[in-house]
């Protein structure tokens, strides 16, 4: 206490009894991925698309994180960390040429072998291996032109493309293998009115001639493996670089399914680095994963892909699916991408507009031009309920996020924006009540605990982000006696309990109509 010795006015500043918690951001995310320069395993902080161009280098054939961040920054995103792993210092260092990954030399290229007759279209392989191409009929009722072509490796397929032989149209076989194939290549061999579906069969594909070297290029880069993804946290690297980031709210992984198109993994990689992607954001606690599906999947493929293969179960995770198909610089074509970039953008744009609270769904996917394939309402019966959050083109409408669930099979964690909720109000009250520690554990400071949470709910109830109609209907905050007893106070603990009522989203709109007597419902004069 301050001493007076003498007459006088003294004026003194004293705290007030109130130390408001604001909220935190939840709109940061993070992308680990590959790109022909810049930091190598460190979390750079990116604000914009120039700032990206600057660190990392602009579009590059074979990449999806460019894309990704673009799609980011395009659909509302501010800020992002990006990782870049599995390159060189060479490239790290800004030398303006692409490095090799892992210091290796750049791979030579494959000449195309000796093409393959296949009714009206003759096929080539681009890859070595024992490749065949089979033709099979489409699932499900469709054109006559419809069929199935199936790439394989010895017995097993390595892609599966649905396509058409009417030239023009969206899914026509020339188009669709040009765009997704890394180990075909189908031209016409017959004039455009001449082409036909061909004929079920299997037709043996001749390796390409010896490899000829090419100078290095971002595009014949060889793909880091899972270790260089997962990383290690003590030495800051993949994923354990990113547990030094506190503000990271969801976090892609765009060039994994790079390095399984290409062959440089399998799908069992794949769920190696999701797992680990998954466990990093459970164990951070206050972030979610955006997951991308392998390409090419039909609905049926990516029912039993999610159910079978990958089976993920966590409330910190969300799956995309279809891939959308963005105008690409570098090419100056049409591809398909993952989802992970653009869906991470929509969360952010979600987060400002309306808050986080709100499922971010039902949200235009901005720079998608068209989708890798179409979804109906009956696959997505088919999807919804296993965790799949789908991406449709709706007529007049655009293309659309149509879907709001995580990747958990608990009730109480169906719904994404109920978990990025609970993350944004833990992270607030967490950083907001630090001036407790050491405070003498008494009633006083309950009183206070009590009534600096209950102010910041009641604005988070005004703004809608709570149910009820009233304040008590829609949190309470408990932190008494009851929740310190003696025992918990001589240990040095102080317990507070909150609940809360989150709103959920209305996923179901159900209108009810009947019939009704044309009297009985108008009114007497």
């Amino acid at each position: 206490m301050p001493s007076y010795l003498s007459p006088g006015v003294y004026v003194e500043e004293v705290a007030s009894g109130s130390r408001p918690i604001e909220g935190v951001g939840t709109s940061v995310a993070a992308f680990v991925g590959l790109a022909p320069t810049g930091p190598l395993n460190q979390p750079t902080l990116v604000t914009n698309w120039s700032q990206y161009v600057a660190a990392f280098g602009d579009f590059t054939d074979g990449y999806y994180l460019a894309h990704s961040v673009y799609g980011f920054f395009n659909n509302g995103g501010s800020a992002a960390y990006v990782v870049r792993v599995g390159g060189t210092a060479e490239g790290a260092a800004g030398s303006g040429a692409p490095a090799a990954v892992g210091g290796s030399a750049a791979p030579a290229a494959l000449p195309a072998g000796e093409p393959k007759q296949l009714g009206t279209f003759s096929v080539t392989a681009i890859a070595g291996g024992s490749l065949s191409v089979e033709v099979a009929d489409p699932e499900g009722e469709g054109p006559a032109e419809r069929f199935k072509l199936i790439v394989k490796d010895g017995d097993k397929p390595v892609e599966t493309f649905d396509v058409t032989a009417k030239k023009g149209g969206r899914n026509y076989v020339v188009t669709q293998v040009k765009e997704r194939s890394k180990l075909i290549t189908v031209q016409e061999s017959a004039p455009a009115a001449q082409l036909a579906r061909p004929e079920n069969q299997t037709v043996a594909l001749a390796a390409p001639a010896a490899p000829v070297p090419v100078a290095p290029s971002a595009a014949s880069d060889a793909h880091p493996g899972p270790a260089h993804y997962l990383g290690d946290s003590a030495d800051r690297t993949g994923f354990g670089g990113l547990e030094a980031v506190d503000e990271i709210s969801m976090v892609a992984v765009p060039d994994l399914m790079a390095a399984y198109q290409r062959g440089a993994i399998d799908l069992e990689a794949v769920k190696a680095v999701q797992l680990g992607l998954i466990a990093h954001c459970e164990l951070m606690g206050d972030r979610v994963a955006v997951i991308d599906p392998p390409p090419g999947l039909n609905a049926r493929q990516i029912r039993v892909w999610r159910q079978e293969t990958a089976g993920y179960d966590s409330k910190y995770a969300a799956l995309y699916y279809p891939w959308v198909k963005v105008f690409d610089p570098a090419t100056g074509q049409s591809r398909v991408i993952p989802p992970s970039g653009h869906v991470a953008g929509i969360w952010a744009r979600n987060d400002f507009e309306r808050g986080v609270h709100k499922a971010p769904a039902n949200e235009v996917v901005r720079g998608a031009v068209d989708l890798e394939l179409q979804i109906t309402r009956g696959e997505q019966d088919l999807l919804n309920p296993i965790g799949v959050n789908c991406i449709r083109a709706f007529p007049g409408r655009g293309i659309r996020v149509w879907g709001a669930r995580t990747m958990s099979s608990d009730p109480a964690w169906r719904y994404l924006n109920i978990r990025r909720y609970f993350n944004y109000l833990e992270e607030s009250i967490l950083l907001g009540t630090q001036w407790v520690v050491f405070e003498p554990n008494d009633h006083n400071l309950w009183a206070r605990i009590r009534r600096n949470v209950s102010a910041f709910l009641v604005n988070e109830w005004r703004s809608g982000a709570l149910f009820g109609q009233r304040p008590e209907e829609a949190f309470y905050v408990k932190c008494d006696e009851e929740t310190n007893p003696p025992e918990s106070v001589d240990v040095g603990r102080v317990v507070c309990e909150i609940g809360i009522a989150p709103v959920k989203p209305a996923e179901f709109v159900i209108f009810r109509l009947a019939q009704f007597s044309s009297g009985s419902g108008e009114l007497e004069e």
